[in-house]
């Protein structure tokens, strides 16, 4: 078994067994003619299933050929053009290549002696992106496993930042105040439109979902400030606190970016910690063309960005910024057997000190190799590219009679619905035609598309990241869901004569 274990002395092997991995892979790139089979559940699970794992195969060929069967044959890809799911990105080849040498080496993220080099590449990277951001010179961050974990470390941070003042307030006025105490009264704003991460983070952080405030968008899918100017006030004349205020830079329903500035001027006027949800739209610090649409960013308290959103990076790659260092300590922990106090005081630089993960991959490299070999000029210029798809698919949309779309997009993303001709259908059998016609796409495997609720109501959703993906493909895709709606409402409106 010590044949399997990579190092010296199977250096040939390793390079052979990932040669014929990658052309396993290779081929059915170059083959695969559309997002997915349409196998279903029910087809795939006995397969997978029906594998005995206490039985292994003779060597890695058998292993790649079984692959064929219970993976690569019905994996979803999303480089495909007609994948038009969910935030998922077609990923640059730098980047691939960045995966594969950070998988082999395994290096550890979380203490110096266990990651020489990548401590340092990781630490420029979170320094680049938070000039990128214009946070200023105490920024910092760290690398995380995606805009949920990115959002949660963020709110801890905010929630301890608010505790510390609120506390140190009360004792320089002659009373205490104890954090059980304050805990039920901390409050966080955001928008409807906001990512549900939001209030996961506040449930995991011993706030409950109420202490999350729900604010209204505008006709735009933007935080309506003047309702949140509103919310704040009533919040403090409670006698509550707020803690933080989350603005979104791209929805993920609509890729609606708040009122950066206003927000950040009502967070200051209040105390409130301001944290953007960047996510989706933080390919716009790379943008030639239109980093202007995050201006006021450099407000932020903190900020979230998903590098495997719209720097075409593979999962995972995401990164937590803040605009002061010294807050990242309330994630701090010194373990005797990993990094004592000492180090610090030496100035060792580990990274588990300002993060909530121990062990962590080295996901940095991917975005090392990508900005050495491309340039941050290319990313950007690769998310201009579906942003302008993205408007042009707007007016395809607007001028086919069988949809309505609800907004035009700030990103890259569409919403809409189909609408039966004459109208005079019963709003729910509408709404299961759209819902109808999202499924049977996915079922033949032709495209993918996504799907969510407006004011109560089925929609569907392009979410544009690829720009191999032109308006030809998206006015097939909508001919394909036109026809599945139209066939589900015949079949409907038959039964029911």
């Amino acid at each position: 078994m010590r044949s399997h274990l990579l190092n010296e002395t199977t250096a040939d092997l390793y390079r052979r067994s990932v040669i014929e991995g990658v052309e396993r892979v290779a081929a059915k790139l170059a083959t695969t003619q559309r997002p997915h089979t349409g196998i279903s559940v029910d087809e795939l699970a006995p397969v997978i299933n029906g594998i005995d794992l206490d039985k292994p195969l003779a060597d890695a060929g058998a292993v790649l050929d079984e692959l064929e069967d219970v993976y690569l044959r019905d994996a979803v890809y999303f480089h495909h053009p007609r994948y038009l799911g969910h935030l998922n990105c077609p990923v640059v080849i730098p980047a691939v290549l960045g995966e594969a040498i950070l998988s082999a080496v395994n290096s550890s993220l979380d203490t110096w002696d266990q990651s020489i080099g990548g401590t340092l590449i990781e630490r420029r990277l979170i320094d680049w992106t938070t000039e990128r951001i214009g946070l200023g010179p105490a920024a910092d961050g760290i690398f995380t496993s995606g805009g949920s974990q990115s959002n949660f470390h963020a709110l801890l941070l905010a929630r301890d930042e608010a505790c510390r003042l609120v506390m140190k307030k009360a004792l320089d006025e002659g009373r205490e105040l104890t954090k059980a105490e304050l805990l039920p009264k901390l409050r966080i704003f955001t928008s409807e439109a906001s990512h549900f991460s939001v209030q996961k983070s506040a449930a995991m952080l011993g706030l409950g979902y109420e202490a999350v405030i729900c604010v209204p968008v505008d006709r735009n899918r933007r935080m309506d400030t003047a309702v949140l100017a509103l919310e704040l006030e009533e919040c403090a004349s409670e006698g509550l606190f707020p803690m933080a205020v989350v603005a979104t830079a791209g929805t993920t329903d609509f890729g609606s970016i708040d009122p950066l500035p206003e927000i950040a001027r009502l967070a200051d006027e209040h105390s409130a910690w301001m944290h953007v949800d960047a996510a989706y739209g933080c390919g716009l610090l790379a943008s030639p063309t239109r980093r202007h649409l995050l201006d006021g960013i450099e407000r932020a308290d903190s900020v979230t960005v998903d590098y495997h959103k719209s720097f075409f990076q593979p999962v995972s790659s995401s990164a937590m910024l803040v605009r002061d260092r010294d807050t990242l300590k309330h994630a701090t922990y010194h373990a005797d057997y990993l990094n004592p106090r000492r180090m610090a005081e030496e100035r060792i630089p580990n990274q588990v000190d300002k993060s909530i993960q121990t062990t962590r991959r080295f996901d940095a490299l991917k975005l090392w190799v990508t900005l050495r070999v491309m340039g941050a000029d290319g990313i950007g210029s690769l998310f201009d590219e579906v942003i302008d798809l993205a408007a042009a698919g707007w007016d395809v949309i607007d001028a086919d009679p069988r949809f309505e779309v609800v907004v035009k997009p700030q990103i890259s993303t569409l919403v809409f619905r189909y609408i039966p001709e004459g109208g005079d259908i019963r709003a729910d059998l509408v709404d299961e035609a759209n819902l109808h016609a999202r499924k049977a796409l996915f079922a033949s495997g032709e495209a993918v598309v996504a799907g969510t609720k407006v004011d109560g109501k089925q929609y569907l959703k392009f979410t544009l990241l690829n720009p191999q993906t032109t308006t030809a493909d998206i006015a097939a895709v909508l001919d394909l869901l036109a026809a599945h709606a139209e066939q589900f409402l015949g079949e409907s409106l038959a039964l029911h004569r």
